[in-house]
């Protein structure tokens, strides 16, 4: 569906162009050519309207092929007269979804002389269409490029980011993307899309991360969050991850015990090992996290790396408790030991001892 409504759109700057065609010749035409022209591009409009469109069609392609090449080798008028013949044709083969075909009629077209330039440009950015829409990827980059030599035009640099990004040329894709960033409030969803695509397979994590960074908002969706941390994880700054997904915790973006788990492990990974012991201390708190083995040394983990003495024992103590294991009441022993908290380390050797760990004897 979404191709078939390309094609309309294309057949129809085709048609409504042939109009406007006149007025800039350089060479006057005669006017039993005007008239047949008029007289073709009525039937060409018929046509599209009519249950005997596509025979219709045929005869309208023959008449302006066949003008065409008669006219082709003439004077300066005689040429262009040619070209809006081709013009005529190109239309109807593209109603029939000829699409390749209609494009070389164009590329036909465009060599006549007496041909206005601004014309030359309208139907060069038209052949491209219709390469596109014939699957000609290649010969639609290389027109939609020549064409942005020399005009400025924000959909034709669209058109050809996604063509480009769909050859898998992305650093070609994201030198036409750059200029397109600065109009954030015009893209949608698929446009977003394509930018954060391009970026991230041509390696500009860090541009990709900046652009999201800065469009994000109270208003932006989950994903936009989600996708904002795994590109700050993926550029080496698992900080801003952590930041990220902090703030969208506390924007109420994120609820699940998962998720809280994973901002846990990102503020661990990302140098804020008190925020993550704050978070787990909460969670267990709510019963949002189980009290058992891995949720007890996440917490005695993450107070060991920030350094704070009292918490990070008390919770290694309590994994201890809860595991009855030799080697957590040692692991509790050299901490306290390491610390100056003889009384604890004396307390957790023996229990180490007790368990069956004879090296704790030369503590």
């Amino acid at each position: 569906m979404q191709r078939l409504s390309y094609m309309q759109r294309v057949v129809g700057i085709i048609l409504l162009s042939l109009w406007a065609s006149f007025a800039p010749a350089s060479e006057p035409l005669p006017s039993d050519i005007i008239q047949d022209l008029n007289t073709l591009q009525q039937q060409l409009t018929d046509a599209g309207a009519s249950d005997g469109g596509s025979e219709a069609l045929d005869t309208l392609i023959a008449r302006a092929t066949g003008q065409a090449a008669r006219l082709q080798g003439g004077n300066r008028s005689d040429q262009w007269a040619s070209a809006l013949y081709s013009q005529l044709a190109a239309g109807a083969m593209a109603r029939q979804g000829r699409q390749a075909e209609a494009a070389e009629q164009l590329a036909n077209a465009r060599k006549r002389s007496g041909v206005p330039a601004s014309q030359l440009a309208r139907w060069q950015r038209e052949e491209a269409g219709l390469r596109r829409a014939a699957g000609q990827l290649g010969e639609a980059i290389a027109l939609y490029e020549q064409w942005l030599d020399s005009h400025a035009d924000a959909h034709v640099s669209w058109q050809l980011v996604y063509l480009l990004a769909q050859e898998e040329r992305w650093e070609r894709a994201a030198e036409y993307l750059a200029p397109l960033l600065e109009q954030r409030d015009s893209l949608n969803e698929a446009r977003q899309s394509l930018v954060l695509a391009v970026l991230r397979n041509a390696g500009q994590n860090d541009a990709a991360l900046a652009w999201l960074l800065e469009g994000l908002d109270s208003q932006s969706a989950p994903e936009a969050w989600r996708q904002a941390a795994g590109l700050a994880q993926q550029a080496g700054q698992p900080g801003v991850a952590a930041g990220v997904w902090e703030m969208a915790w506390q924007l109420g973006k994120f609820t699940q015990p998962e998720e809280r788990l994973l901002l846990i492990q990102l503020h661990l990974a990302g140098g804020t090992p008190a925020r993550a012991a704050e978070h787990l201390t909460e969670a267990l708190q709510n019963e949002m996290l189980p009290q058992d083995e891995q949720t007890l040394r996440l917490l005695a983990t993450a107070w060991q790396q920030a350094k704070h003495v009292q918490n990070a024992l008390a919770s290694w103590k309590d994994v201890a408790e809860y595991t009855r294991q030799a080697r957590d009441w040692r692991q509790v022993g050299q901490l306290a030991y390491s610390w100056g908290e003889h009384a604890l380390a004396e307390e957790a050797f023996m229990n180490a001892a007790s368990l069956g760990d004879s090296s704790t004897k030369q503590w």
